[in-house]
């Protein structure tokens, strides 16, 4: 459940449906638009975009894509950085410009409502309440039919929450990526707020393409970060050798064992990969169907936890914006 929706527990991160994504794959838009809709055909009804995404071309190639079948899918997107003004490195949740982001995103995604709303990125200059506030006042105008946060701490969810009850909090999460475990997992189970994990593959890292010989270079948003880089990727081959030999184990392939992890790790988690390859999409719609039983998680996490993990997920930049 994403809120008071019902919706595969294994979404579409859309991070990648524009020209060039975050990972600097070069797409065109007649194959994104059958990229999209060959998700919804495998089952997918849960569909993760943002303004910030490809500045707007995310939102709209997503919008063109769905409109056929608009009323049988979820359309999550975000406000939170300053698009609008061309400064998307800036944060901007000031009310009037929550505003202009939610009529922007309604136009491209050619609906008269979002059925969720993020906020991308806490602004320390906006006191959550009154983001909280402006957001209710969209929800009573039924623009916006539920909000949430992104990579929110659990001191900004619940003051939010008192506000205007939130119905999911998206945050990173993956094999190599933890800390929701223990900084909001607790919150989100005491006030029943779902969760949205993103880069559930490691950015691609537990796909089984990468080993220790992989290089990335921009516009690959990877050659920024941390555990990226050369001295890192040769550390920590390990943790790839580790989920390729239960993902061997399962009878699956690393991807759809890192994806059925999350799914087995929280009950009210939903995944959101994303991918522009066709290949990858019909693989990863086999993970869904895969759990790992108490067990198995437990023996998994067993091994993982004696495995040195070298770099930090994000570079200083990323690291400033995300709320502690």
């Amino acid at each position: 459940m994403l809120g008071k929706y019902q919706v595969s527990s294994m979404g579409f991160g859309c991070v990648d449906i524009c020209p060039v994504g975050y990972y600097g794959c070069s797409t065109t838009k007649e194959d994104m638009l059958r990229l999209v809709r060959r998700a919804y055909d495998h089952g997918i009804t849960l569909f993760d975009t943002a303004e910030i995404y490809g500045m707007t071309v995310s939102e709209e190639w997503v919008g063109e894509a769905l409109q056929p079948v608009r009323d049988k899918v979820i359309i999550e997107t975000k406000f939170g950085f300053g698009v609008a003004e061309n400064q998307p490195g800036t944060l901007n949740s000031k009310p009037e410009h929550i505003r202009q982001a939610v009529e922007g995103s309604l136009r491209r995604l050619r609906t008269d409502h979002l059925d969720m709303l993020f906020q991308h990125r806490v602004d320390p200059e906006v006191p959550i309440e009154e983001v909280a506030e402006t957001v209710g006042q969209l929800i009573k105008e039924g623009k916006v039919l539920q909000w949430g946060l992104c990579e929110a701490s659990a001191q900004t969810i619940r003051r939010a929450h008192a506000v205007q009850p939130i119905s999911a909090v998206e945050s990173e999460y993956a094999i190599w990526w933890r800390e929701p475990e223990t900084k909001i997992f607790p919150t989100l189970e005491e006030l029943g707020i779902a969760f949205v994990a993103y880069a559930p593959l490691g950015r691609g890292y537990f796909t089984g393409i990468h080993n220790e010989n992989s290089r990335y270079v921009q516009p690959d948003r990877r050659s920024v970060l941390p555990r990226f880089q050369p001295e890192a990727m040769m550390h920590n081959m390990p943790l790839i050798r580790l989920v390729q030999r239960w993902a061997e184990r399962k009878g699956i392939t690393p991807a759809q064992f890192s994806i059925a992890w999350v799914l087995s790790m929280c009950p009210y988690a939903l995944a959101i990969p994303g991918t522009t390859k066709y290949w990858h999409l019909d693989e990863l719609c086999g993970a869904p169907d895969t759990r790992l039983t108490t067990n198995e998680l437990g023996e998994f996490n067993r091994e993982l936890e004696r495995i040195d993990i070298m770099g930090h997920r994000a570079n200083a930049a990323i690291e400033s914006q995300i709320d502690k």
